[in-house]
């Protein structure tokens, strides 16, 4: 049997699980998570190898019909982009829910023409599977040459059938990574999202939105990874709330990243967090892409 290979996005509204979904494929954490929609800023590319297929798939961020500032705009195109670019897409929906949201990626999904298998996430949280399948059934109604597999992303739940069913969308051809890579991300931007990833889980609904990390040095010395990693804020106040009373609350940022970081790099580590405010740099083009958004 011909080896075969190709790119795979993981599309959906926020919060329905895409980011979880790829990291139970791959077996590992690839892309941060937390219960806040649009935790997912960047396409990140997981790679999963087996002895018949490699699967290229891209996690995007979650796209949204309110787009006021710059960021927002910014993640819709890289989520719409991806669609251009791949083989196979993964529709990602929250089990029987369904929304403005699902119907404008919906109408994106149905605009590529590529092959299509809709994932219903988190079955795990459902009391009763009586409604599930007239869902499906509506689904089919909306996606017609769509293919309908409920998973469970948490609980790793059908993720062997998920993949199955996408290889046999792939073209034949061989493989574009090392069997033993799981993403082309750099360790600095891995550790960018990581500290990231803390703030959005430590704090409330303003502050993880309006800030960045940036990662100003990544260095080992052959014992030691140094990090230095500078958080970007809009305001004093947010700046104040996140480093919080007597600095306790970005200390605890810190503890978690540091060994989340330690995790993925296999070395001690020893990990600075400084905050600063530049305002308005999530409405600001040439900031974004100054910043790597782009």
């Amino acid at each position: 049997m011909a080896y075969k290979s190709g790119y795979v996005a993981i599309v959906g509204r926020p919060n329905v699980g895409k980011s979880t979904l790829l990291n139970g494929i791959l077996g590992q954490k690839i892309s941060i998570t937390s219960r806040k929609p649009q935790t997912t800023r960047h396409n990140i590319l997981g790679i999963h190898s087996s002895e018949t297929a490699q699967m290229l798939f891209l996690d995007t961020p979650g796209q949204h019909l309110n787009t006021p500032r710059a960021i927002n705009r910014y993640m819709n195109r890289a989520a719409s982009t991806a669609l251009a670019d791949v083989d196979v897409i993964i529709f990602v929906v929250d089990r029987l829910k369904w929304s403005d949201e699902d119907e404008m990626v919906l109408k994106r999904v149905l605009a590529s023409k590529k092959p299509c298998v809709v994932a219903v996430n988190k079955t795990d949280r459902l009391t009763t599977n009586e409604l599930l399948l007239p869902h499906i059934q509506e689904l089919s109604q909306r996606l017609p040459n769509g293919e309908f597999i409920p998973v469970s992303a948490l609980k790793k739940n059908n993720l062997d059938q998920l993949l199955k069913q996408i290889e046999t969308f792939l073209p034949e051809g061989q493989a574009f990574f090392d069997e033993d890579q799981v993403t082309d991300r750099s360790m600095r931007f891995m550790a960018a999202e990581i500290v990231r990833e803390k703030i959005m889980r430590q704090l409330g609904d303003e502050v993880p939105y309006a800030a960045t990390v940036e990662i100003e040095r990544y260095e080992y010395n052959g014992k030691i990874t140094f990090v230095n990693a500078l958080v970007l804020v809009e305001r004093e106040g947010q700046k104040t709330i996140l480093i919080g009373e007597k600095g306790l609350r970005l200390k605890q940022i810190g503890m978690e990243a540091r060994k989340d970081i330690e995790n993925l790099c296999g070395t001690k580590v020893m990990l600075e967090i400084w905050v600063k405010v530049k305002s308005g740099w999530s409405d600001d083009d040439r900031a974004l892409r100054s910043l790597g958004y782009d």
